[in-house]
């Protein structure tokens, strides 16, 4: 009797074995779900929760070789954003941003590829059929053109640019310059409250840094690729600014 009471309380070899790889394999799933984390972190813009420029890159690439020709890249600028922030403050510009980045993602779906490219400029790649096109582009522009409902009660009249490229109507499935003809369709159709879908003529639109001539922060890219330059080290300098993202 008194040994089958004490057979409960011993622990053999075998399963301080067992017990210790338990806590071993618990700790290290632990710390793998950290890191995802942490990974997860740094491919998302903290404000919007969108993809970060590199992120939606890689992800955008890979769209356009799976699905080609039913793809649409879609660029998106807010509207009269430098006023809000000035007006109302950087935490109402703050509250615009993320709203845009909500209405993005809702408006897309979990498979596309949507990006915050920096400041109030954005940018998707998703499945767009010709059939569907206008009726979700007009749908896009209206959500983007909901007020937004800030942290104090208030709501802010929003409003966005938008322009689109597909690999038939620009006649190339690359994404740089599916993403220059949707920035200079996006440019055409500025504040007029439509989106624009580009053609071939947008996607020869001139270009600075990957960037649409004329942009804001293009203007010195171009000065500094026009400067004389010196010496080779000079050369070297400017070389290495212009590639810079």
């Amino acid at each position: 009797m008194d040994s089958a009471m004490r057979l409960p309380g011993r622990i053999g070899p075998n399963a301080l074995l067992i017990t210790a790889a338990a806590i071993s394999l618990t700790g290290w799933a632990v710390h793998a779900a950290t890191l995802h984390k942490r990974l997860a972190a740094t491919r998302r813009d903290p404000l919007t929760g969108l993809l970060r420029r590199d992120t939606y890159t890689t992800r955008a690439r890979r769209l356009l070789a799976r699905h080609g020709d039913d793809l649409a890249v879609v660029m998106v600028d807010a509207d009269h954003f430098k006023q809000i922030n000035d007006s109302l403050g950087h935490a109402a510009g703050d509250a615009v941003l993320a709203a845009f980045g909500t209405r993005l993602t809702a408006w897309a779906g979990p498979r596309a590829a949507i990006g915050r490219l920096g400041g109030d400029e954005f940018a998707v790649v998703l499945e767009l059929t010709s059939g569907r096109r206008e009726h979700r582009l007009e749908h896009l522009i209206r959500m983007l053109h909901t007020p937004v409902a800030l942290d104090d009660e208030r709501t802010v009249d929003v409003a966005a640019s938008v322009g689109a490229a597909t690999p038939v109507s620009v006649g190339s499935r690359d994404l740089a310059t599916l993403q220059r003809a949707a920035d200079a369709a996006l440019y055409d159709g500025k504040h007029s409250g439509r989106a624009v879908v580009a053609t071939a003529t947008h996607a020869t639109t001139p270009s600075i840094n990957g960037r649409r001539a004329g942009r804001s922060g293009t203007t010195v890219w171009g000065r500094a690729a026009r400067a004389p330059r010196p010496c080779p080290r000079a050369t070297g300098s400017a070389a290495s600014a212009s590639s810079s993202p």
